[in-house]
């Protein structure tokens, strides 16, 4: 399915605001106290707002912005890298290598050399949440974190956000009405963004759940990236 719209030009995040939160960001209670707790029984993990993972030519370079639901529990909030450390990373990082969005080996490690090509990784939550399920004022809390990551690409040019919360996020991030731009794998909206015009793909999320049921496969899964 492919459904094709322009909306009006999104909010702008506070000036001040930085693009990524600090690694303690106290603004959501419930999963600062998750964190926390997490940290005693894994005190060696990463355990906190996960950093969007950058281009190996820095934001300059970035055309193309995947945007996931949140850190995964013994994934990016054990390892300290977006989609790291867990099945969803397997296919996506996969994906990547194949499309020429990424170089090197990806090894379920922050440190073992992966690089993206004009391609930047982000959540629209940056910290973890229990059973991996935000609630709507944590989504909200943490939008203009991604709201201000998209300001300072400024040659960005597509992004993909992976599963409904993230479609949802983004599109609020855009200053966009949901109602017109229903969620749905492989659909494609044109934005207003704050450096230009948009587009968003979007993807069942390549969650284990979603691939072992069928509702995604890794065949539907690179669709979406050959649209790019």
């Amino acid at each position: 399915m492919m459904i094709m719209r322009r909306s009006s030009a999104g909010p702008m995040a506070e000036p001040s605001l930085p693009a990524e939160p600090p690694r303690d960001c106290p603004l959501c209670p419930r999963l600062a106290e998750f964190r926390a707790a997490t940290a005693v029984e894994h005190p060696d993990w990463f355990n906190g707002a996960v950093p969007s993972f950058a281009a190996a030519g820095g934001d300059e370079t970035v055309r193309v912005l995947i945007v996931g639901l949140a850190p995964g529990l013994q994934g990016a909030n054990r390892t300290g890298r977006p989609f790291t450390g867990d099945w969803a990373g397997d296919l996506l990082y996969a994906t990547l290598l194949d499309h020429g969005l990424a170089r090197g080996v990806y090894d379920q490690r922050p440190d073992d050399g992966l690089e993206l090509i004009g391609t930047m990784i982000t959540n629209a939550v940056r910290c973890v949440p229990p059973q991996n399920k935000p609630t709507g004022p944590e989504i909200n809390q943490c939008r203009p974190f991604l709201i201000r990551r998209i300001e300072t690409l400024p040659n960005l040019e597509v992004m993909i956000a992976l599963g409904k919360i993230a479609h949802d996020s983004v599109i609020r991030a855009m200053g966009a009405k949901l109602k017109d731009h229903p969620f749905g794998h492989g659909t494609e909206y044109q934005l207003e963004g704050p450096n230009g015009p948009l587009r968003l793909l979007s993807s069942y999320h390549c969650s284990r759940y979603n691939t072992n049921t069928g509702r995604l496969t890794p065949e539907m899964f690179a669709d979406v990236f050959r649209m790019i």
